[in-house]
Protein backbone atom coordinates (compact mmCIF):
# COMPACT_ATOMS: atom_id res chain seq x y z
CA UNK A 1 0.00 0.00 0.00
CA UNK A 2 1.71 3.39 -1.19
CA UNK A 3 2.39 5.60 1.81
CA UNK A 4 0.43 8.70 2.05
CA UNK A 5 3.53 11.64 2.93
CA UNK A 6 2.26 14.77 4.76
CA UNK A 7 3.07 16.74 1.33
CA UNK A 8 -0.08 14.74 -0.05
CA UNK A 9 -1.99 14.95 3.22
CA UNK A 10 -1.57 18.96 2.48
CA UNK A 11 -2.26 19.46 -0.83
CA UNK A 12 -6.09 19.27 -0.29
CA UNK A 13 -5.72 22.52 1.99
CA UNK A 14 -3.40 24.30 -0.52
CA UNK A 15 -5.84 23.47 -3.29
CA UNK A 16 -8.64 24.73 -1.06
CA UNK A 17 -6.84 27.81 0.22
CA UNK A 18 -6.04 28.60 -3.13
CA UNK A 19 -9.63 28.20 -4.58
CA UNK A 20 -10.80 30.49 -1.99
CA UNK A 21 -8.23 33.02 -2.15
CA UNK A 22 -9.06 32.78 -6.26
CA UNK A 23 -12.68 33.15 -5.32
CA UNK A 24 -11.86 36.53 -2.82
CA UNK A 25 -10.36 38.30 -6.05
CA UNK A 26 -12.55 37.24 -8.50
CA UNK A 27 -15.70 38.60 -5.93
CA UNK A 28 -13.25 41.76 -5.61
CA UNK A 29 -13.11 42.64 -9.13
CA UNK A 30 -16.10 41.81 -9.88
CA UNK A 31 -18.39 43.57 -7.03
CA UNK A 32 -16.18 46.79 -7.21
CA UNK A 33 -17.42 47.08 -10.66
CA UNK A 34 -21.30 45.98 -10.00
CA UNK A 35 -22.38 44.91 -6.37
CA UNK A 36 -25.80 43.37 -7.67
CA UNK A 37 -22.96 40.91 -9.77
CA UNK A 38 -24.16 37.44 -9.82
CA UNK A 39 -22.50 34.54 -8.02
CA UNK A 40 -22.04 32.54 -11.56
CA UNK A 41 -19.70 35.06 -12.89
CA UNK A 42 -17.85 35.49 -10.19
CA UNK A 43 -17.64 31.76 -9.99
CA UNK A 44 -16.54 31.61 -13.45
CA UNK A 45 -14.27 34.41 -13.05
CA UNK A 46 -12.16 31.99 -10.50
CA UNK A 47 -12.26 29.17 -13.18
CA UNK A 48 -14.48 27.29 -10.17
CA UNK A 49 -18.41 25.91 -10.41
CA UNK A 50 -21.35 27.95 -8.33
CA UNK A 51 -21.14 25.07 -6.21
CA UNK A 52 -17.49 25.02 -5.39
CA UNK A 53 -18.49 28.89 -4.16
CA UNK A 54 -20.52 27.50 -1.96
CA UNK A 55 -18.00 25.10 -0.76
CA UNK A 56 -16.14 28.20 0.53
CA UNK A 57 -19.16 30.69 1.35
CA UNK A 58 -22.61 30.26 2.96
CA UNK A 59 -24.07 32.59 0.16
CA UNK A 60 -23.55 36.19 -1.07
CA UNK A 61 -23.26 37.93 2.23
CA UNK A 62 -20.55 35.73 3.81
CA UNK A 63 -18.92 36.35 0.56
CA UNK A 64 -18.98 39.61 0.98
CA UNK A 65 -18.12 39.74 4.41
CA UNK A 66 -15.02 37.89 3.71
CA UNK A 67 -13.91 40.41 1.48
CA UNK A 68 -14.95 43.92 3.64
CA UNK A 69 -12.49 42.36 6.28
CA UNK A 70 -9.50 41.34 4.26
CA UNK A 71 -10.00 45.00 2.38
CA UNK A 72 -10.13 46.45 5.63
CA UNK A 73 -7.40 45.09 6.77
CA UNK A 74 -5.30 46.44 4.30
CA UNK A 75 -6.63 49.76 4.28
CA UNK A 76 -6.24 49.87 8.18
CA UNK A 77 -2.53 49.15 7.52
CA UNK A 78 -2.58 52.31 5.11
CA UNK A 79 -3.99 54.08 7.76
CA UNK A 80 -2.33 53.64 10.58
CA UNK A 81 1.31 54.14 8.89
CA UNK A 82 -0.02 57.66 6.86
CA UNK A 83 0.65 60.61 8.89
CA UNK A 84 2.31 64.12 8.48
CA UNK A 85 3.05 67.08 10.93
CA UNK A 86 1.10 69.29 7.80
CA UNK A 87 -2.53 68.21 8.26
CA UNK A 88 -3.75 69.54 4.39
CA UNK A 89 -0.68 67.28 3.38
CA UNK A 90 -1.55 64.53 5.84
CA UNK A 91 -5.01 64.25 4.52
CA UNK A 92 -3.79 64.00 0.80
CA UNK A 93 -1.54 61.40 1.65
CA UNK A 94 -4.19 59.48 3.24
CA UNK A 95 -7.12 60.10 0.47
CA UNK A 96 -4.06 59.05 -2.28
CA UNK A 97 -2.76 56.24 -0.63
CA UNK A 98 -6.25 54.61 -0.21
CA UNK A 99 -7.15 54.98 -3.66
CA UNK A 100 -3.66 52.98 -4.89
CA UNK A 101 -5.16 50.34 -3.03
CA UNK A 102 -8.17 50.30 -5.34
CA UNK A 103 -8.96 47.01 -5.70
CA UNK A 104 -10.43 46.83 -2.40
CA UNK A 105 -11.21 50.71 -2.04
CA UNK A 106 -13.89 50.61 -4.59
CA UNK A 107 -15.38 47.52 -3.53
CA UNK A 108 -15.90 49.01 0.25
CA UNK A 109 -16.87 52.48 -1.35
CA UNK A 110 -19.72 50.40 -3.19
CA UNK A 111 -20.82 48.41 0.09
CA UNK A 112 -20.55 51.35 2.22
CA UNK A 113 -23.58 53.32 0.88
CA UNK A 114 -25.83 50.35 0.57
CA UNK A 115 -27.76 47.98 2.88
CA UNK A 116 -27.15 45.48 4.99
CA UNK A 117 -23.23 46.23 4.40
CA UNK A 118 -23.10 49.69 5.90
CA UNK A 119 -22.69 49.29 9.99
CA UNK A 120 -20.11 45.83 8.59
CA UNK A 121 -18.19 48.42 6.45
CA UNK A 122 -18.12 51.42 9.26
CA UNK A 123 -17.06 49.05 11.99
CA UNK A 124 -14.46 47.06 10.17
CA UNK A 125 -13.11 50.90 8.59
CA UNK A 126 -12.95 52.24 12.19
CA UNK A 127 -9.23 52.16 12.37
CA UNK A 128 -9.30 54.84 8.73
CA UNK A 129 -11.68 56.95 10.59
CA UNK A 130 -9.92 57.23 13.36
CA UNK A 131 -6.74 58.79 11.16
CA UNK A 132 -9.19 60.67 9.82
CA UNK A 133 -10.72 62.39 12.67
CA UNK A 134 -7.63 62.89 14.44
CA UNK A 135 -6.00 64.64 11.19
CA UNK A 136 -9.21 66.86 10.47
CA UNK A 137 -9.55 67.87 14.08
CA UNK A 138 -5.76 68.87 14.19
CA UNK A 139 -6.61 70.53 10.89
CA UNK A 140 -8.92 72.61 12.39
CA UNK A 141 -7.06 73.23 15.63
CA UNK A 142 -4.21 75.31 13.41
CA UNK A 143 -6.47 76.81 10.77
CA UNK A 144 -5.74 74.69 7.96
CA UNK A 145 -9.67 73.41 7.34
CA UNK A 146 -12.59 75.30 7.67
CA UNK A 147 -13.50 76.06 11.01
CA UNK A 148 -17.47 76.44 10.46
CA UNK A 149 -18.98 72.50 11.43
CA UNK A 150 -18.19 70.37 13.86
CA UNK A 151 -14.81 68.09 13.36
CA UNK A 152 -16.95 65.09 13.18
CA UNK A 153 -19.07 66.98 10.65
CA UNK A 154 -15.93 67.97 8.50
CA UNK A 155 -14.67 64.20 8.92
CA UNK A 156 -17.78 62.32 7.23
CA UNK A 157 -18.15 65.18 4.68
CA UNK A 158 -14.41 64.15 3.73
CA UNK A 159 -15.13 60.36 3.66
CA UNK A 160 -17.92 60.31 1.18
CA UNK A 161 -16.19 62.95 -0.54
CA UNK A 162 -13.49 60.29 -1.03
CA UNK A 163 -16.39 57.79 -1.98
CA UNK A 164 -17.53 59.78 -4.39
CA UNK A 165 -14.56 59.88 -6.39
CA UNK A 166 -13.83 56.24 -6.17
CA UNK A 167 -17.63 55.66 -7.15
CA UNK A 168 -16.75 57.75 -10.24
CA UNK A 169 -13.98 55.58 -11.08
CA UNK A 170 -16.05 52.86 -11.39
CA UNK A 171 -19.03 54.04 -13.79
CA UNK A 172 -16.08 56.68 -15.61
CA UNK A 173 -12.91 54.85 -15.96
CA UNK A 174 -10.30 56.93 -14.61
CA UNK A 175 -6.36 56.61 -15.16
CA UNK A 176 -4.32 55.98 -12.08
CA UNK A 177 -2.93 59.55 -12.47
CA UNK A 178 -5.85 60.98 -12.60
CA UNK A 179 -7.88 59.33 -9.90
CA UNK A 180 -4.78 60.15 -7.66
CA UNK A 181 -4.79 64.14 -8.46
CA UNK A 182 -8.82 63.57 -8.06
CA UNK A 183 -9.13 61.95 -4.78
CA UNK A 184 -6.89 64.44 -2.90
CA UNK A 185 -8.48 67.76 -4.90
CA UNK A 186 -11.73 66.54 -3.47
CA UNK A 187 -10.91 65.71 0.09
CA UNK A 188 -9.25 68.96 0.23
CA UNK A 189 -11.52 71.02 -1.27
CA UNK A 190 -13.79 69.72 1.14
CA UNK A 191 -11.60 70.43 4.21
CA UNK A 192 -12.02 73.81 2.60
CA UNK A 193 -8.59 74.59 0.69
CA UNK A 194 -9.81 76.59 -2.63
CA UNK A 195 -9.15 74.42 -5.82
CA UNK A 196 -6.06 76.62 -6.45
CA UNK A 197 -4.64 76.10 -2.97
CA UNK A 198 -5.12 72.71 -3.39
CA UNK A 199 -3.32 72.30 -6.63
CA UNK A 200 -0.71 73.95 -5.28
CA UNK A 201 0.06 71.37 -2.68
CA UNK A 202 -0.77 68.75 -4.40
CA UNK A 203 2.05 70.04 -7.15
CA UNK A 204 4.69 70.81 -4.59
CA UNK A 205 4.36 68.44 -1.67
CA UNK A 206 6.85 65.28 -2.71
CA UNK A 207 5.04 63.53 -0.42
CA UNK A 208 2.29 63.72 -2.77
CA UNK A 209 3.73 62.22 -5.74
CA UNK A 210 2.12 59.07 -7.31
CA UNK A 211 5.67 57.21 -6.51
CA UNK A 212 5.05 57.84 -2.93
CA UNK A 213 1.86 57.67 -2.15
CA UNK A 214 1.98 53.86 -4.17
Amino acid sequence: MPTITDEVRRAPRRDAAANRQALLTAAAAALGENPDAPLEAIAAAAGLTRRALYGHFAGRDELVAALIASGATRLNLVATETDHHDAPTALAMLGARLWHAIGHVRLLAAMAVREPHVEQVAGALAPVRERLDAIVARGIADGGFRPDMPPATLSRLIERSAIAVLLEASVAPLTDAEGHRLVMASVLGTAGLSWREAGALIASAPELTMEASA
